[in-house]
C-alpha cells in the first residue's frame, strides 16, 4: 500500500513538474511576442531626426552608459560587502548589477512623458555594448572566480537588442510613412501590455510564487531595494548636473523597477497641479 502511494505521490510530482515547466515556456514566448508588439507601439512614437540629435550629441547616451556600467556594478558589489551576502547571492547581486537596461524602461520613459527617442537610443548602446562589458566587468568585480563568464546571458542580451531594432525599426517606418495610424498603434499597444502583464503576473505567481520566498533572504531583499534606488538617483543627479531637460532627466534615470512608484506620483501630481513642463515637452529638443 505504501508503495503504491509512493508511487501515485512521484507521479503527482512529475505531473506538476511538467505542468510548471510549460507554464514557464508559455509565459515565455508570451513575452517575447508582447515585447515585439510593444516595441512597434513605442517605435512609433519616435522620430528619426531627434535620433541623429542624441546620436550627434550623445551627452545623455554617455550619462546612462557611465550609470549603466561604472555605477550599477560598484553598488552591487558594494551593497554585497555590506550586507556580507554569501557567494551565489553575491554573485547573483553582481550579475544584476552588470546586466544592460532592458525593454521595461523605454514603458517606463513614455508613462513618465520622457524622451522616447533617448530612452530607445540608450537601450540600443547599452545593450550592444553589454556583449564586452558584462563580463569584462564580472571578471574585474569577481577577482577572478572560476568559470563566471558561463553567467553571461549572451542569448537573452542579444536577443534584447534583436527585440529593440527590428520592432522599432518598423513602429519608426510607420510612423514616417503613415503617422495618422500611429496613435492607433500606440494605444492598441500599451492596452495589450497592461493586459497581458496582470495575465501574466498572475500565471507566474501561481506556478513559481512560493519559491520566490523561500530562497530570498533579508539582506538580499534590502540590496535588491536599494541598487537599483541608487542607480535612479545617481542618473537623475548626473543628467542634472549635465544641464538636460525634465524629461531627459527622468529618461537617464528611469531603468528601475522603482520607477512604478515615480510613475503614480507623477501621473498623481500631472492631474492635480498641471505643468508648463508638458506643453514644452511637446516641442521641446534636448539641450545640446
Amino acid at each position: 500500500m505504501d508503495t503504491f502511494n509512493q508511487t501515485n505521490s512521484s507521479r503527482n510530482v512529475n505531473t506538476t513538474t511538467a505542468l510548471n515547466q510549460n507554464m514557464d515556456k508559455i509565459i515565455g514566448l508570451a513575452l517575447i511576442v508582447i515585447l515585439f508588439i510593444t516595441m512597434v507601439s513605442l517605435g512609433c512614437t519616435m522620430e528619426i531626426s531627434k535620433i541623429k540629435n542624441h546620436l550627434t550629441k550623445p551627452k545623455g547616451v554617455a550619462i546612462a552608459v557611465l550609470a549603466q556600467y561604472g555605477i550599477m556594478p560598484l553598488t552591487a558589489f558594494c551593497l554585497a560587502k555590506l550586507f556580507h551576502l554569501g557567494a551565489m547571492e553575491s554573485i547573483s547581486v553582481l550579475i544584476c548589477g552588470c546586466c544592460p537596461g532592458g525593454n521595461i524602461s523605454n514603458i517606463f520613459t513614455l508613462a513618465l512623458q520622457g524622451d522616447m527617442n533617448l530612452s530607445v537610443v540608450m537601450t540600443m548602446c547599452s545593450t550592444a555594448l553589454g556583449l564586452v562589458m558584462m563580463p569584462l566587468l564580472l571578471l574585474v568585480y569577481s577577482l577572478g572566480f572560476p568559470n563566471l563568464v558561463e553567467y553571461v546571458p549572451f542569448i537573452w542580451i542579444t536577443l534584447t537588442l534583436i527585440l529593440i531594432l527590428v520592432p522599432c525599426g518598423i513602429g519608426i517606418l510607420i510612423n514616417y510613412r503613415v503617422p495618422q495610424y500611429s496613435k492607433i498603434i500606440i494605444q492598441v499597444g500599451l492596452m495589450i501590455l497592461l493586459i497581458s502583464f496582470v495575465v501574466i503576473a498572475v500565471l507566474a505567481g501561481i506556478t513559481g510564487g512560493r519559491k520566490i520566498f523561500t530562497v530570498l533572504s533579508p539582506q538580499l531583499i534590502a540590496t535588491a531595494a536599494l541598487m537599483p534606488l541608487t542607480g535612479y538617483i545617481c542618473g537623475y543627479f548626473l543628467s542634472t548636473l549635465f544641464r538636460m531637460n525634465a524629461p531627459c532627466r527622468r529618461t537617464v534615470s528611469v531603468e528601475i523597477i522603482e520607477a512604478l512608484i515615480f510613475i503614480v506620483l507623477f501621473r498623481c501630481h500631472q492631474k492635480l497641479r498641471p505643468s508648463q513642463e508638458i506643453q514644452v515637452y511637446t516641442a521641446v529638443v534636448p539641450t545640446p
